[in-house]
């Protein structure tokens, strides 16, 4: 089993020192999925405060650039890339954001942070007909680059 390296030898939290790694490109999708009632779904173009679709895809993108403001430990990187994409879909809206950049760390804790908080944005958006709203689903789809290889979620249906 592999140590987990935000811990120094005494099992205090660190920082992780990236600095003798090389900078290489490297990218993530994540997802993340927001259960709506059908009477909500239907209600999404009519909503007063706007279009809770492209709000929720411009919180996301947001947010990935300030991952590090909001997870202790995770380094700020220079995205050379963001985005959401915010479907529509039967039983609520699908989620699915993408990181890219080239530094020394990978971009797994934005583009989580940027479907988590687009997921936000949509409860946020909709609450006030349904507190019932569930956020289900979020987890990362794939990543490349760096020391560990590339990732690709296997028997997951959300691409």
């Amino acid at each position: 089993m592999k140590k987990l390296s935000h811990f120094d030898s005494s099992g205090s939290p660190r920082m992780v020192d990236v600095s003798a790694k090389p900078e290489t490109l490297r990218t993530a999708r994540a997802h993340a999925f927001v259960r709506l009632a059908p009477a909500v779904l239907r209600q999404l173009p009519r909503n007063p405060k706007g279009n809770p679709l492209e709000i929720a895809r411009i919180a996301g993108i947001a947010a990935a650039k300030r991952t590090s403001d909001l997870i202790p430990l995770c380094h700020p990187l220079m995205l050379t890339h963001a985005d959401v994409e915010v479907t529509l879909q039967k039983h609520g809206v699908r989620i699915v954001s993408s990181a890219t950049t080239t530094a020394q760390t990978g971009v797994e804790m934005e583009a989580l942070t940027a479907a988590a908080v687009a997921a936000l944005t949509v409860y946020d958006m909709t609450k006030a007909l349904d507190k019932a709203i569930e956020i289900q689903d979020l987890y990362l789809l794939e990543k490349t680059g760096g020391k560990s290889g590339d990732f690709r979620r296997q028997g997951k249906k959300h691409d």
